[in-house]
Formats: structure tokens, sequence, C-alpha cells
């Protein structure tokens, strides 16, 4: 997918990390922390079903790709922690506050760099929808927060 910047409002508080000379990351990408480089949500190892895929890019969520990374780029890159974004999404409805996680590519064996979908607990969430989307649309705003560096969304008290 070309750069997108999908940042929209708030606070990023963001961070520089290092990439791998030979990832890709593109402007508006969701990317998460292996080791100590920034990859994309693709480049994660299936985990054999969507939920176990989700689980582990919520674990390791760093945050939103706010520079590019091409290949053969070894700088390290901008990357914002927090802040409200607008994602694709299928199209749905949301109500502020639903929990969004990482969605499945279509392949059935990772997950989509800069497309989000509803998910059922905090654990498999990246961000809470920011905006309430009625009737469905096929974008939507999330309120994300890395986990890696402001401990992920929480289960409501």
């Amino acid at each position: 997918m070309a750069d997108t910047m999908r940042w929209r409002y708030g606070e990023t508080n963001p961070v520089l990390v290092p990439v791998d000379s030979a990832t890709v990351i593109e402007i508006g990408d969701l990317v998460y922390l292996d080791t100590d480089d920034a990859k994309p949500a693709s480049a994660q190892a299936d985990q054999s079903t969507e939920a176990a895929n989700q689980e582990l890019f919520h674990d390791k969520f760093l945050g939103v790709a706010m520079q590019r990374s091409r290949s053969g780029d070894t700088d390290p890159i901008r990357i914002a922690t927090t802040g409200v974004f607008e994602f694709v999404c299928a199209s749905a409805s949301f109500e502020v506050g639903d929990l969004l996680g990482g969605d499945e590519a279509s392949n059935g064996t990772e997950l989509e760099d800069q497309q989000v979908a509803k998910v059922a607990t905090a654990n498999l969430a990246v961000g809470r929808c920011a905006h309430r989307v009625s009737p469905a649309s096929t974008r939507v705003l999330i309120d994300i927060v890395s986990t890696v560096m402001r401990g992920g969304p929480q289960v409501a008290a």
C-alpha cells in the first residue's frame, strides 16, 4: 500500500526506532517491535488463526509509522505511539470505545499493514474507536495506544 498519512489529531508521543535494511515500511503502517527493530504488521510470523495473529501483534504493538523506510534504508523512523488515526476497515458500524485490532489479510496468513477490524477483547486490540460510525462505513477513527510504550488497550473498569 502506498504511503498514507493516517494521523488525524491528538498527541503522537513519537519514538525513533531502527529498521532492518531489508524491511519496507510505508507511512501509515501498523508496526510492531521485533527484538530491536520496527516491522510492519504483515511481517509477523503467522500464528495459524486470526485471533492468535491479533494477540501476538497486540503484545508487540509499537504504533503507526509516521515515516517510510525503503529497502536498503538503515535510518531509524518516527513511530507514533498514541493519537487518533483513520484506518480502512470492512464495512461496519462502530460505537465510541469499541476495541479495534489488526485485520487479517484474505489469504489468512498475515495481518494487513493499514487495515483494522473490530475485536472482542482487549488482548487483541491496538486501540479504541474514537468517533461513532453509523451507518456502516469502510473507515474508522481509532485512538491507538502502543502496548510496548504505553501498556496498550486496557479492560474497562
